[in-house]
């Protein structure tokens, strides 16, 4: 089993390149060149400026070419994903579950911020997680019918809502991008998983909704993106699941 502190090293790593993903990604640039370099001023960054969390306190936050501030995004997302990386490593028990785990962390980590940026959820990450998730159910300790089904599932059911929300308001309620990533969580977490995503992400969106209409005060028209709260609530059905079931069959 991986040690955790090599885990939280290597997703610092990774999380360094996510944040080139939720850069570049909505923007259609090329997510393997150039090499990083500043927004502002274009200077390409130092490998030694480029470390993952360090390299931002070593600069104090700005470039060291124009000075420009750099966002508190970047060290968060690297350590973010560098305790998502270790906390998977420590839970996990079985090798071939913990790549999966991986894999679909990593996936769900810019889903959130592009999401919160742009209001989109590409489908490179959705369903070319789809596709990964369904391919690896047929690894060791997989279940593929169970990721079929939790596809199928998942997408079907907020696909049904989007419909029926558009045909009794009018308007358009969630977005395809929403559907697409819950089918990718399906895929990942089964059927099981994904009835419980889909239930803590409400609870989780609707709270978070409450909250983004008081402080906008456009009432029940404030836009706000679902995508974060079933990653949240995808995390939580992933590692609380079983608890979560064995809650409500034995009530």
């Amino acid at each position: 089993m991986v040690p955790v502190t090599a885990a939280f090293l290597f997703g610092a790593c990774i999380g360094s390149f996510l944040n080139v993903v939720i850069y570049r990604l909505p923007l259609g640039q090329s997510i393997v060149s150039p090499g990083s370099r500043c927004p502002s001023c274009e200077r390409p960054i130092r490998p030694w400026e480029n470390v993952p969390i360090l390299g931002y306190l070593w600069l104090r936050g700005r470039c060291a070419g124009c000075g420009a501030p750099i966002s508190w995004r970047y060290p968060f997302v690297e350590t973010l994903t560098a305790l998502g990386y270790a906390a998977i490593a420590w839970h996990a028990g079985d090798a071939w579950q913990a790549a999966r785990d991986l894999l679909f962390f990593t996936l769900l980590v810019p889903v959130v911020f592009i999401d919160i940026d742009h209001r989109i959820i590409p489908d490179e990450i959705s369903l070319g997680g789809l596709a990964a998730g369904i391919l690896l159910s047929f690894l060791p300790g997989g279940d593929w019918k169970a990721s079929l089904a939790g596809a199928l599932l998942g997408g079907g059911v907020l696909y049904g809502t989007a419909f029926l929300y558009e045909k009794i308001r009018g308007v358009e309620g969630m977005g395809g991008g929403d559907i697409k990533l819950i089918a990718m969580i399906g895929a990942f977490l089964g059927w099981k998983g994904v009835v419980a995503t889909i239930f803590l992400g409400s609870v989780l969106g609707a709270a978070g909704g409450l909250v983004a209409m008081r402080k906008g005060g456009e009432g029940l028209k404030t836009a706000i993106p679902f995508g974060p709260y079933l990653c949240a609530g995808a995390l939580l059905a992933r590692f609380l699941g079983g608890w979560l079931w064995g809650t409500i069959i034995s009530s």
